[in-house]
């Protein structure tokens, strides 16, 4: 029976309808020449049919470069402002999956944090931190420059059509900052004003808290960031979660369930179906299987597919 991706995934969002199909949908990053241009369109094309994944996910491949004037909190008032032409290959990619592939499913773009970008500029996360830590007053500055850009992105993506946007967080992982509020003036506020745009334009948007660059003892500080979904690693702190403690935490459904790291990668197909079937019996009462976080480029795409066609096959159940 064919299923009509767009409306089993907005489903998630009414409280009162009963879950009967269970949406999956894992993410990776391609090689370099499939970054731009219709090679860029016909590999994600290729990817989410072959997955038999419920969204289309727009990878993101445009990163801020790195600019190694800005070497201390006062140089980064000198952080340039990125206009609509820094933004325009990555928009040509989008308004062309827009076109092919919105009618199949809902269209989602990556979107990187402000701080985030700031540590590709700084040429790396530990740079941008100490900054913070050294004067925050100052880094502000760069931060509000670079929110400003990305906003010209945002707006450029609403414009082309997307339904929304995979927004991915950073900053608060536990060994960042000992000082809290670092995190609630000098990232924070940036977060919210990207996420605030986006929750007000789209009907679908994804809160990823990643732990790409260190784990979470706490979670809280993103309770009230804005997100239909939040997508997170379920490690928290020395404990593991389950999909249902998180969807409670956050008052709204859980997507993800797999480790990046785990069996997906390198299990059996009959190990991933177990390991799958596993998160399954935990899920929340609103639920999306995914990975916590990008998976290795490298990865079997029939390992993908295994996990998928599990989630589908236990919602066929009524699981």
């Amino acid at each position: 029976m064919a299923i009509d991706k767009r409306a089993a995934v907005l489903s998630l969002l009414d409280a009162d309808q009963k879950q009967e199909y269970i949406p999956a949908a894992f993410f990776l990053h391609f090689a370099p020449g499939c970054h731009r241009g219709q090679a860029a369109v016909d590999k994600h094309l290729e990817y989410f049919h072959y997955t038999g994944m419920d969204v289309v996910k727009i990878q993101y491949e445009n990163a801020f470069p790195h600019l190694p004037q800005i070497a201390r909190p006062a140089d980064w008032a000198k952080m340039p402002l990125y206009g609509r032409d820094f933004y325009a290959e990555q928009l040509k990619v989008i308004g062309g999956l827009v076109k092919a592939a919105k009618h199949e499913a809902l269209v989602i773009v990556t979107l990187y944090s402000p701080f985030m970008c700031a540590g590709q500029t700084a040429g790396g996360q530990a740079i941008i931190t100490a900054h913070i830590k050294e004067d925050p007053e100052k880094v502000k500055k760069g931060m509000e420059i670079i929110t400003e850009s990305m906003m010209i992105f945002v707006k450029g993506c609403i414009e082309l059509g997307v339904d929304g946007f995979y927004a991915s967080t950073q900053g608060g992982e536990s060994d960042r900052f000992a000082d809290a509020t670092l995190f609630d003036t000098c990232v924070k506020p940036y977060d919210l004003t990207i996420m605030s745009e986006i929750n007000r334009a789209c009907i679908f948007n994804v809160l990823h808290v990643c732990d790409y660059h260190g784990g979470y003892g706490d979670l809280t500080p993103f309770q009230d960031y804005p997100g239909d979904v939040v997508n997170c690693s379920l490690k928290l702190g020395t404990r593991t979660m389950t999909p249902q403690e998180v969807s409670e935490m956050f008052g709204r459904p859980y997507m993800g369930g797999l480790d990046r790291h785990g069996i997906i990668v390198s299990g059996s197909t009959d190990e991933i179906r177990q390991a799958a079937t596993g998160v399954l019996t935990q899920a929340s009462k609103k639920f999306f299987l995914a990975a916590d976080c990008t998976l290795p480029s490298d990865i079997d795409w029939n390992n993908i597919k295994t996990a998928i066609a599990t989630a589908h096959a236990q919602g066929a159940k009524g699981a």
